[in-house]
């Protein structure tokens, strides 16, 4: 009952942003870069915060510094949806939320480096996770399937109050029915693809130093295969992997090769889910075998993904 009355309430939150995201005009105007054509209302993905917001009070203020940090780099992102602030300014704020979510999972107990590497790991996929939020349902099928893997493990391990990744997903499904359609009524916008990345990687991140155990960074291979690959392409091309561009093989794709975007975003979940539940399996297994997983993942996605995307350039890309 709980968690039913919690999607209700975020249901009517998502219908209160639309009309105040209507009146003031916060949307989403298609350009060259874009792979939607009509006029859509920007920043749905804001419901994400509200889920994380409604457990942080019903929580008694667990978590608190996660949550300074998440209310500020959600904030900022917000902005940026509705008006474009200088780069120093949210890399200031970003640079301060991820030290408040390294506070938060003790990072600073660990030798220096361990801080280090957390912080390029946390930005760097909080990134990719924005630049992969493109087409309808990308965000919410992806974000589906790592909030389910997770949730699996926290049953066994207890890493995590479980009313924060259920919360959060709530927020996910009631965005996923105004998105996941041929015609989306909103998109997550940077407030929402930020916001789920920054929820998920401090889950992800408590999990991990919980167990010790780096494998289940394999729950965002997918993303991290597209991501990867698509910037060693744009260096080789010496393109300014700043700028914003389609040539993700996803929006290649749905573009180009024009296939129906709601099946890229549910194949894109469904593998990623398939590798998921490969790597629970594994991670109960020898570290060799889970090293020999973790490099035939990467080898063999790597490959398919090339070989695919290669493909695709060649026969509705350069013609």
């Amino acid at each position: 009952m709980k968690y039913l009355i919690v999607f209700i309430a975020l249901f009517l939150l998502e219908l209160i942003y639309f009309k105040i995201a209507d009146y003031f005009n916060i949307i989403d105007k298609p350009n060259d870069r874009s792979s939607h054509t009509s006029i859509t209302l920007r920043g749905g993905g804001v419901i994400f915060y509200f889920g994380a917001l409604l457990f942080f009070f019903l929580s008694d203020f667990q978590y608190p510094w996660f949550f300074i940090g998440l209310t500020l780099m959600s904030s900022v992102s917000f902005m940026d949806d509705i008006f474009s602030l200088p780069n120093k300014i949210r890399l200031l704020v970003h640079f301060i939320s991820v030290l408040l979510m390294a506070y938060e999972l003790d990072i600073f107990s660990f030798p220096w480096y361990y801080l280090v590497i957390s912080f390029v790991v946390i930005v760097g996929v909080i990134n990719a996770y924005n630049f992969m939020d493109g087409i309808n349902g990308m965000t919410s099928c992806y974000s589906l399937v790592i909030s389910g893997l997770l949730l699996i493990v926290n049953d066994n391990l207890g890493f995590i109050n479980q009313d924060l990744l259920i919360f959060s997903s709530l927020g996910v499904l009631v965005f996923a029915f105004f998105n996941f359609r041929t015609r989306a009524k909103s998109f997550a916008g940077d407030v929402g693809s930020v916001s789920i990345a920054f929820i998920l990687l401090y889950c992800l991140g408590s999990l991990i130093i919980k167990t010790g155990n780096f494998i289940y960074i394999l729950f965002l291979a997918i993303y991290g295969i597209d991501t990867v690959w698509t910037i060693i392409r744009r260096l080789s091309l010496r393109e300014n992997i700043f700028e914003a561009h389609r040539t993700h093989l996803y929006q290649f794709l749905g573009n180009e090769a024009k296939i129906n975007k709601l099946y890229i975003s549910s194949i894109y979940g469904t593998l990623q889910l398939l590798v998921g539940l490969m790597t629970i399996y594994f991670s109960k297994m020898d570290y060799t075998y889970q090293i020999g997983f973790s490099i035939s993942i990467i080898c063999i996605g790597s490959l398919v993904y090339l070989l695919i995307k290669n493909h695709v350039i060649k026969n509705y890309v350069n013609i």
